[in-house]
């Protein structure tokens, strides 16, 4: 009797706790025996939550059920804390400060490299007549003079001789090229056409600009090479001629680039202008979605400026040739001027907006760019050295893939054109304006060496300055002498002096004649010298310093040619 009334009590209080407790939630079997289930590690889905389980992780009271009311008051008074991930907001404000930083490190870089552009090309116009004379005045005067066991001509005379007698006659060859039937013959096509034509002449430009300097290289070093070696070339009249060639074809090329924009200018809708416009906006969903290293960037910046330089010197010739239909009458002027600068503004805006977002999306400073423009400054300087392998113009070229002689050409023959030079005052004021073009070369170019060392030093590349110079000396040389040469310690320390920017370059023979003998009789066993300030301070700093990565980068931006890289030239 007693074991059926308990039996009975039994089956009662399973029933009731059965009751009580509902139905068993499928993923019970989660949580082990003693573990209680964390709400915010479950899923969310449409299915009921544990409501025991759920009551015991908030601690709540038992009888107090989620309502709208309570959802939305926890909605209004829920709180968060964003020093809890205090780094990533910190990088996304540093973010936010480089994009606003870059317009003004990219136009301080834009301005330095145009007056670059500016000072090679006003190289053409003013110096390079001057030492072409220079340069035939000595080839007539040898039969006088004598050589005295030198060479006939300096290998820079060489250089402007070939360089004057292919503007000379790529000029004479322009003559037979009629401006005025190939702007009518333009302008007679369709705004398609002309949009499509327009984007293989950049193109085109590109391409003639990357294979142009190598042939100009190619007839320098084939004029100046020493005899004594093998010959291994064709000869120097054929690279004259590919050079002549080369010359006379970008020249038309730029000129029908002149005449599309021209035509653009002059139509009645602008809308062709406005097409025009927008390829630049293309060039942004060409270049902002690409993987960028800070030495590809470097490559897009210099193209950038010989861009925006050659767009200034279109935009001229487009002045020019319109002033001259209308007469010279100034009140045309202001009527091109608001294409003008809605041109200008768009590239700036263009150029902007892409740097910006390059940096962005590769994690890029703004400080890069004063990088770029101590390289630019160093290149600058080592043409000034003493032991310069190369001249500035073709330093340019070679870096920002700007080529001023076929440009100097076809601006020559659109200001003879536009401009009738009659009569004796007409010749003074045309004297006066060559001097003051003299003029303008020479404070562009002092003002360019002191900025340039300013670059250098405050982007502390020394040493870079005297690893090219020690580089470009012959092998020979440099085999004589040690690479560290320190005085005994009874003796002085002998300072080196700082090679003059305007010095005439030495002959090799000289340089190795006059190469002082090592200071320290044992090479073998060099005394023990404390290092200096900015070696200790080398020496002590960690491998990742900021400092040590600016001084000794992953690979040196001079070190790179503008044309290795054919992404640059073409997108």
């Amino acid at each position: 009797m007693a074991d059926a009334v308990c039996s009975d009590g039994g089956d009662e209080t399973e029933a009731l706790k059965a009751k009580t407790t509902g139905p068993k939630c499928p993923w019970s079997n989660i949580s082990g025996p003693g573990e209680s289930l964390n709400v915010a590690e479950m899923a969310e889905t449409l299915g009921f939550f544990d409501r025991r389980v759920v009551r015991s992780e908030r601690r709540e009271p038992p009888g107090s059920d989620p309502s709208l009311l309570k959802f939305m008051c926890a909605e209004l008074t829920r709180g968060y804390f964003l020093e809890h991930n205090e780094a990533k907001y910190t990088e996304r404000r540093e973010r936010v400060y480089t994009c606003m930083r870059i317009p003004k490190e990219l136009e301080r870089l834009m301005t330095f490299g145009m007056f670059l552009c500016l000072d090679a090309f006003l190289y053409v116009f003013t110096l390079l007549p001057l030492r072409m004379l220079l340069a035939l005045l000595r080839f007539l005067t040898i039969p006088c003079c004598g050589l005295g066991g030198a060479r006939l001509l300096q290998p820079a005379q060489v250089c402007d001789l070939l360089k004057g007698l292919i503007m000379i006659l790529c000029f004479c060859m322009m003559h037979y090229v009629d401006y005025s039937m190939m702007y009518h013959l333009i302008r007679g096509q369709s705004v398609i056409k002309l949009y499509i034509i327009y984007n293989m002449l950049e193109v085109a430009d590109r391409l003639f600009s990357s294979f142009g300097q190598d042939i100009l290289d190619a007839l320098y070093w084939t004029a100046t090479e020493p005899k004594s070696r093998r010959r291994a070339h064709i000869g120097v009249i054929p690279h004259f001629f590919m050079a002549v060639f080369y010359v006379f074809l970008h020249a038309i090329l730029i000129m029908v680039q002149a005449s599309t924009l021209n035509v653009a200018f002059n139509s009645h809708n602008k809308s062709l202008l406005t097409i025009m416009m927008s390829n630049n906006f293309v060039e942004i969903k060409g270049s902002v979605f690409k993987k960028f290293e800070k030495n590809n960037l470097f490559q897009m910046s210099n193209s950038d400026i010989k861009e925006r330089f050659t767009n200034f010197v279109l935009l001229l010739i487009v002045c020019l040739r319109n002033m001259e239909q209308f007469s010279w009458n100034s009140d045309h002027l202001w009527v091109l001027f608001p294409d003008v600068f809605m041109v200008v503004a768009s590239e700036v805006a263009v150029d902007v907006v892409k740097h910006a977002f390059i940096t962005k999306f590769n994690d890029l400073t703004a400080d890069v760019y004063s990088e770029y423009r101590a390289s630019l400054a160093i290149e600058l300087l080592s043409s000034r050295q003493q032991n310069a392998y190369t001249d500035y113009s073709d330093s340019v070229a070679r870096r920002m893939g700007f080529i001023p002689l076929p440009l100097a050409v076809l601006l020559i023959r659109v200001v003879i054109s536009s401009v009738k030079i009659q009569g004796a005052l007409a010749s003074v004021c045309l004297l006066l304006f060559y001097l003051g073009l003299i003029s303008l070369k020479v404070l562009n170019s002092v003002v360019l060496l002191g900025k340039s060392c300013k670059y250098v030093k405050q982007a502390r590349m020394e040493q870079k300055l005297h690893e090219r110079t020690a580089a470009a000396t012959p092998s020979k040389s440099a085999s004589r002498t040690p690479k560290h040469s320190h005085p005994p310690p009874g003796e002085p320390k002998v300072e080196r002096h700082v090679i003059s920017v305007t010095k005439q370059p030495a002959p090799r023979a000289e340089l190795i004649t006059t190469c002082s003998p090592p200071l320290n009789p044992d090479p073998g066993h060099p005394p023990a010298t404390p290092p200096t300030g900015v070696e200790a301070a080398e020496a002590t700093a960690p491998p990742d310093s900021p400092e040590l990565k600016q001084r000794f980068p992953k690979k040196d931006l001079l070190e790179i040619d503008r044309f290795t890289i054919c992404g640059n030239r073409i997108g």
